[in-house]
């Protein structure tokens, strides 16, 4: 077992959803003592050690997991279904606790005797216990945990003390619950017992863990006040040394007489009796420095040189708060162009600035903030005050605003042709420059899109940005061009605005060209706004659907025209009875209607065409 001596301010009794209260368990109600006894079950990755002999009749479990009526001393509760918690002692590592499985059988399962008490004096008792087992174990129906607290005097006859913690229902999450209970010592009593019990069987529930038993004295509640009725005074580093006179104002409620010893601190952990001051009023020494006084109270004098027999006060701080340094300051704040300038300081996260327009005195402009808005040209003085005990910096920091006028630019976007180059300009004279190319004069050529800025700065040293986008416009690329029947359709391989033309001179917005004859072309695509042109020579094959040898000039011939342009043509006109009536190769051709001079009737001839090893299949007719 590990017994700690620690301070403890002040215990909360933490009650559960759903949590009976019993009036006979209670905390104390005044001032506690600094605890005379608290186990916490150590520290360690291994179970155990077991409970000295006598302390419990449950049988103890070094490895394993512990069944009805078993207990194991351990930093880990992962056993069964039930939560896997870690011990409630703050700041422990691997801290263990008290684990019980409760036997069938209600009753006792925990005692220890505690001496070292006083006599004739008050004590509180307290533990934190937790239900192991989740709300949802056994079925929703887990037996709920329900412990009575005992305290017997030493020959175990008479009890001084008892209270019943009710059912601690299981939860969705572990939650530690602390109980406590108050007794007093009889007389010539320095020792007592405490006992645990189990108010229900064991079973499927009815699952513990106990931490952190603790004793301490139980005394009025005590407050100290100075002769303002202040329970603290903050004094500034400036206005010290201080001195006051303070009372200790206890409520009766425990002790019937009061006798005091005075204690100072100069951290509020580490206490020290002030010799001679045993009044229930203390005049301090001249303070310059954070001092805590607090006052050890006892019914008995002789009680005051024990603090198992004592309990303490509440706690008076003198604090002294060091002045702040003037804020830090960032010189005269030039605003270039803007309507309003924000100006700022900085202080330490425990001061805040107040602002003001004379370096004395003068008007307050703005308190606690950092910062100030302000649309009028000046000096601005910040003030460092600290947050507690509004001490004043000795000096306020000087903050000077300037508008000055700023160059005039306006963003640009440029466009640049495919290859070429552009030339881009600040249009801000009078001004120094710097281009992001490098250049320092009020012009830049690029050959490459992208984003360009250059920093224009006028003579007062006011510097803007101006940014320019630069798109490059890609020079048509022509990808394919077709024939549908007498339409020609040019394709490109890039987005674009563009022209088209068959000439070169004439030129269109539509890709596509209709009702054209056949033969050799030479395709123009044009960037609209000039970035480039591609051609491209196409030979337009059309095939006629359809020809009136009727010697009217119109359609008088059946005309492939072009094929001449190939390496390699031939031609065969057939009847609709496949008979032969004209055939060509490699050379141009046409026909007028006419088999050996005799003029074919109308209706549907075919042919058979092969250009360069492909064949080409269909009908045409012959209108008379």
């Amino acid at each position: 077992m590990k017994l700690l001596f620690k301070s403890i301010k002040a215990l909360v009794l933490v009650i559960g959803l759903n949590t009976p209260v019993f009036a006979q368990l209670g905390f104390c109600t005044g001032n506690s003592g600094d605890p005379i006894f608290h186990e916490t079950f150590g520290t360690g990755t291994t179970n155990g050690p077991a409970l000295p002999a006598g302390t419990t009749t449950y049988q103890f479990i070094g490895n394993g997991t512990p069944e009805d009526g078993q207990y194991t001393i351990s930093s880990t509760s992962v056993h069964y279904d039930w939560h896997n918690t870690t011990d409630h002692t703050p700041n422990d590592t691997n801290g263990k606790m008290l684990i019980v499985n409760a036997d069938y059988t209600a009753g006792e399962f925990f005692r220890r005797e505690i001496n070292g008490l006083c006599e004739n004096t008050s004590y509180e008792f307290s533990a934190w216990l937790i239900n192991l087992l989740p709300a949802s174990g056994c079925g929703g129906a887990g037996i709920p945990i329900n412990v009575k607290f005992q305290i017997w005097d030493i020959t175990d006859t008479t009890l001084l003390a008892t209270g019943d913690t009710g059912n601690i229902p299981g939860t969705s999450a572990p939650i530690w619950r602390q109980y406590g209970l108050t007794f007093q010592t009889l007389p010539a009593q320095t020792a007592v017992i405490l006992k645990m019990l189990n108010n229900g069987n064991g079973g499927c529930g009815n699952d513990l863990a106990i931490d952190d038993i603790i004793f301490k004295t139980c005394g009025d509640n005590i407050v100290i006040e100075d002769i303002h009725a202040n329970n603290q005074i903050l004094v500034c580093g400036q206005d010290t040394p201080i001195q006051t006179q303070l009372a200790a104002i206890p409520d009766y409620s425990i002790y019937a007489t009061h006798s005091y010893q005075w204690q100072e601190s100069t951290d509020g952990v580490v206490w020290a009796d002030i010799p001679g001051e045993t009044n229930q009023t203390y005049t301090t020494p001249a303070v310059n420095t954070t001092t805590y006084y607090r006052v050890k109270v006892a019914e008995d004098p002789i009680n005051l040189a024990s603090p198992l027999c004592s309990s303490v006060s509440d706690v008076f701080e003198i604090r002294v708060v060091t002045q702040p340094d003037a804020p830090i300051g960032y010189g005269e704040v030039r605003n270039c162009g803007g309507q309003v300038e924000m100006i700022s300081v900085s202080v330490p996260t425990d001061v805040v600035v107040n602002w003001y327009d004379a370096p004395i005195g003068g008007n307050l402009l703005l308190s606690n903030s950092n910062t100030y808005e302000t649309d009028v040209a000046g000096t601005y003085y910040a003030e460092a005050v600290s947050a507690v005990g509004d001490c004043v910096s000795n000096v306020r920091t000087a903050v000077n605003v300037v508008f000055l006028p700023a160059p005039v630019v306006e963003d640009e976007t440029q466009f640049i042709c495919e290859g070429e180059t552009v030339t881009l300009y600040a249009n801000a004279p009078n001004n120094t420059y710097l281009w992001s190319t490098g250049d320092t004069v009020s012009q830049t050529t690029v050959s490459a899109p992208g984003i360009y800025t250059v920093i224009v700065t006028n003579g007062s040293g006011c510097s803007v940005t101006k940014t320019i986008m630069v798109t490059q416009i890609d020079r048509p690329v022509i990808d394919t061009i077709d024939s549908n029947g007498n339409d020609l359709i040019i394709s490109v391989q890039n987005p674009g605005a563009f022209e088209y033309s068959i000439d070169g001179t004439s030129y269109q917005l539509s890709n596509v060209f209709v009702n054209l004859e056949g033969g050799l072309y030479t395709v123009y695509v044009r960037e609209s706004s000039g970035c480039g042109i591609a051609t491209l020579e196409f030979l337009h094959f059309v095939i006629p659907k359809f020809f009136t040898p009727n010697d009217d000039g119109d359609h008088d011939l059946f005309v492939l025209k072009g094929i001449e342009h190939y390496a390699h043509s031939e031609v065969y006109i057939f009847d609709r009875y496949g008979k032969l009536l004209l055939s060509a190769k490699n050379q141009p051709f046409y026909w007028n209607g006419t088999f050996k001079g005799k003029r074919m009737p109308t209706g549907d001839y075919w042919y058979a065409i092969v250009i360069n090893g492909h064949v080409a299949k269909g009908h045409f007719t012959l209108k008379r």
